[in-house]
């Protein structure tokens, strides 16, 4: 061949060879928007809606957890693992847990539902993450309030609206309270922050409280404060901005995962061994011919209070909360009351041994109940809980009966005019001994009502003998008979109050019997208490 064709082959070859090298570059190399994207899976609706449907009982990590999970599968495996650990208990084939979530939600959205489903509006939410509360008290129509007298005071009209009370929320805290509202006749009850949130003559000039009335409290600075949490002047450390806001956050929190209820309130709250020790007594008094004064006692162990110092004070704060159940189930009463003990940084050590005492007064009818007492420390949060059942015994207005006899710590006769304080019955400060404990040296008070005494018409006296009678072992050690001309009181309530002397008695148990007879009517009754000297 001849070389210049030999060369222009070559020359061929050579264009051809890079032809198809740089055809095979272009084929390999792509632009950006050419490259294969690496697009995360959508969860399929359903798994959506399991994620909204749950969000209530769901934990942040977990919520975390979620959105990392990139297919169907682990989607399912996260589920499974889910429930597996809120089971109660394992061995069984239901899972409790699970069973009652569900029944909650289908609860509120029978119930709840307006123009949202029931799960999804304030009530819904509420009830299924901490369960049904212990009570409820519903205006479905609203229309004319009494208001009582930590919302004010006062008459006015209403919107629907609903109360509930929660004994006890783990994890939370005790003695709830939540009220909800329907300001726009919807049906939909929305969690109000404020009691006067569902007054509807608050925008309007009518309903003022007794503070408005007496010109302590302007309607423009309800108004405000109605726009915000608690109110400004409040009575009930519950209602304050501070613990309303710090109420709404704890029940915002995530709910811990293994435990044995979605939330519920418990009949009876187990608490931690940070738990406070109390002590109650009711004593009774006639109050009317139909009615009863049941005086309760709460009695706590200072050493079981925390005390912080407080303008060069160490004071210890302690808010009581109570609820008066009927037989027939039904609250007849509630009340709570903060109590604070305080003591110089010298004396903390001797307060520390002593106890703390709280009277609250219930007028109530004659039969069976039950309260629930809740006491709490504010500072440390510790609380105990008791549920006391007692019976109000009748006083018939014919009949010569008395009162519960009291052993006190403390007699001491109110002055006319003095202040009546929490333990003052009639004219005398009576405070409880509860244990009924005393040493020797020190006075052991002894209190009792008469009624229905007959009057002698003569000399206007009582005509009935009242015998304080000693007794250990059976054996009477002292007798004393009441010297009536002491006495103030009408013929239909006599009060006997005395000081024991205790210096001559031997440690041991005793019983002080009054022993009462009516001259005119021959009736007789005796009232017992038994109280015990340590040295």
């Amino acid at each position: 061949m001849p070389v210049s064709s030999t060369r222009r082959l070559i020359t061929v070859l050579l264009l051809v060879s890079f032809a198809s090298f740089s055809v095979l570059a272009q084929d390999t190399k792509r632009t950006p928007d050419e490259k294969p994207r690496k697009i995360k899976q959508e969860p399929k609706k359903a798994y959506v809606e399991w994620l909204k449907d749950h969000d209530l009982i769901l934990t942040k990590a977990e919520r975390d957890a979620w959105d990392k999970l990139g297919t169907d599968d682990e989607r399912d495996k996260f589920i499974e693992e889910f429930w597996r650990v809120r089971d109660p208990d394992p061995d069984t084939d239901e899972n409790e847990y699970k069973e009652q979530f569900y029944e909650r939600v289908a609860y509120a959205n029978a119930h709840f539902t307006s123009g949202k489903a029931g799960r999804l509006s304030d009530r819904g939410r509420i009830y299924i993450k901490f369960g049904k509360p212990d009570e409820i008290e519903s205006h479905p129509a609203g229309g004319s309030y009494d208001r009582p007298s930590w919302e004010g005071g006062g008459s006015t009209t209403t919107y629907p609206f609903e109360k509930w009370f929660y004994r006890h929320i783990p994890n939370v805290r005790s003695g709830i309270e939540l009220e909800f509202v329907d300001p726009t006749g919807s049906g939909e009850f929305r969690l109000a922050r404020n009691p006067d949130e569902k007054d509807a003559l608050l925008h309007v000039g009518g309903g003022p409280t007794f503070a408005e009335l007496s010109g302590m409290e302007t309607r423009a600075q309800r108004i405000a404060d109605s726009g915000g949490f608690g109110r400004s002047n409040y009575q009930r450390a519950q209602d304050s901005p501070f613990e309303v806001m710090n109420l709404i956050v704890d029940m915002d929190r995530d709910l811990p995962v293994n435990r044995s209820y979605v939330g519920t309130a418990t009949d009876t709250p187990i608490a931690d061994d940070s738990a406070i020790n109390f002590e109650t007594q009711f004593n009774f008094f006639r109050h009317s011919d139909n009615r009863v004064l049941a005086l309760l006692t709460v009695q706590t162990e200072n050493d079981d209070l925390q005390f912080t110092n407080s303008g060069g004070l160490e004071t210890a704060r302690v808010n009581i909360f109570g609820k008066v159940i009927s037989v027939a189930n039904r609250r007849v009463g509630n009340f709570e009351d903060s109590v604070t003990t305080t003591a110089t940084s010298e004396e903390l050590s001797t307060t520390r041994k002593r106890k703390s005492a709280y009277a609250k007064g219930l007028v109530l009818d004659s039969g069976r109940y039950r309260v629930d007492v809740i006491v709490r420390d504010i500072q440390s949060g510790s609380y105990g809980v008791k549920h006391v059942g007692f019976v109000v015994p009748e006083f018939p207005p014919d009949r010569l009966s008395t009162s519960s006899i009291v052993l006190a710590a403390k007699l001491e006769h109110m002055e006319r005019g003095a202040a009546v304080g929490p333990f003052t019955i009639g004219t005398t400060k009576v405070i409880p001994n509860l244990a009924a404990v005393y040493r020797r040296g020190d006075p052991v008070g002894v209190y009792l009502q008469i009624y229905n005494a007959a009057i002698d018409q003569t000399t206007l006296r009582p005509a009935a003998d009242a015998e304080y009678v000693l007794l250990k072992n059976g054996k009477e050690l002292y007798k004393h008979l009441e010297d009536w001309r002491e006495i103030n009181d009408a013929g239909q309530r006599l009060t006997l109050a005395r000081l024991i002397d205790s210096r001559t008695l031997e440690p041991g148990e005793y019983q002080i019997q009054i022993r009462i007879r009516d001259h005119v009517t021959g009736q007789t009754t005796t009232p017992s208490a038994t109280f015990t000297i340590v040295p």
